[in-house]
């Protein structure tokens, strides 16, 4: 896989969402990619192993030239970007807001491969948002970037329906590739001038903010469908569990059902069949679990190895 030449194109990048749009640029013949922006490599594991982020070690595989700085708006940051004088620039999943002066740098401005339908779900987590929300409908916008948070006008976008089942790596994935041929199909016209940069309209604007640990724990004194889409939505980080008597339990996956009426309390694991918990609206099945330092199982084995269960309350719950 190797880049022809074309217009000098710098790539700013980190997370796994980014890494079809990077091999998508370097397929396109319009563009040539004389550096790729990551994050800085993390430490991982107990003996904090430093470790490339997906856009680092898929750039070092392909031999790419890699600048990792600790803050993009370092002097020396941008001093090593303006060298390259870049026609272009493309971002996906980078993680640091980039400043005036390197959205500056390149003639036809910075293109933000963005993983919602802007305005809507602006900010650090557009796809848990989604399904968080029950959105019908998402897709991959792609502005140029201007000094707001995903604020830049439109100059592409694509869409697609929901069926209200996705999880977030699965929608991730179908992003990326979404994005990656967004990308490909309009980086020539874009720097041929044959695309114009649309505003973003005033309605419809909503912000998303960065994923916490605590977003983790389900509530059961809200509806079970909001608790399920929480499941869909936060996986594989932070996951989501509920605490009990028994131990911290991670929910794997999750389905609505009918509950038992007036007489349910919210928070209270009910009879089977499976492993059921009683929320403000509705049952929340357990389908999928995994019990503090055991392996991943089905509810109904849980309940088997643990029948005091059913008929006990979530710890913290109203």
């Amino acid at each position: 896989m190797t880049a022809a030449a074309g217009a000098p194109t710098i790539f700013l990048g980190s997370g796994s969402f980014a890494v079809p749009i990077l091999e998508a640029l370097l397929d396109s013949p319009e563009v040539d990619v004389v550096a790729v922006v990551s994050a800085p490599d993390r430490p991982t594991g107990r003996k904090a192993v430093p470790t490339p982020v997906p856009v680092a070690a898929r750039a070092r595989e392909l031999r790419l030239p890699l600048i990792q700085p600790d803050r993009i708006r370092d002097a020396g940051a941008v001093a090593a970007l303006a060298e390259l004088q870049p026609t272009l620039g493309v971002l996906a999943d980078y993680g640091q807001i980039v400043p005036a002066a390197i959205l500056d740098l390149p003639s036809r401005g910075i293109l933000n491969v963005h993983p919602s339908l802007l305005p809507r779900h602006r900010g650090a987590s557009p796809i848990p948002a989604a399904i968080l929300a029950g959105d019908r409908e998402t897709g991959v916008t792609l502005i140029r970037m201007d000094e707001g948070l995903d604020t830049g006008p439109i100059v592409a976008a694509t869409r697609w329906a929901l069926d209200g089942t996705e999880t977030a790596p699965e929608l991730e994935a179908r992003a990326a590739a979404a994005g990656a041929a967004l990308v490909a199909a309009t980086v020539g016209p874009w720097l041929r001038g044959d695309v114009a940069a649309t505003p973003q309209g005033a309605e419809g604007v909503t912000l998303t903010r960065p994923l916490w640990r605590e977003d983790a724990r389900l509530d059961p004194a809200r509806p079970a469908y909001e608790l399920e889409r929480q499941v869909r939505a936060l996986q594989p980080w932070p996951g989501t569990f509920v605490e009990t008597e028994a131990g911290r339990i991670k929910v794997l996956r999750a389905m609505v059902a009918p509950g038992p009426g007036g007489a349910s309390v919210p928070g209270t694991f009910g009879p089977g069949p499976g492993l059921r918990l009683h929320t403000a609206d509705g049952d929340l099945v357990l389908v999928d679990v995994q019990p503090a330092g055991g392996r991943a199982m089905s509810g109904e084995e849980l309940v088997l190895g643990r029948p005091a269960l059913p008929g006990s309350r979530v710890i913290g719950a109203p």
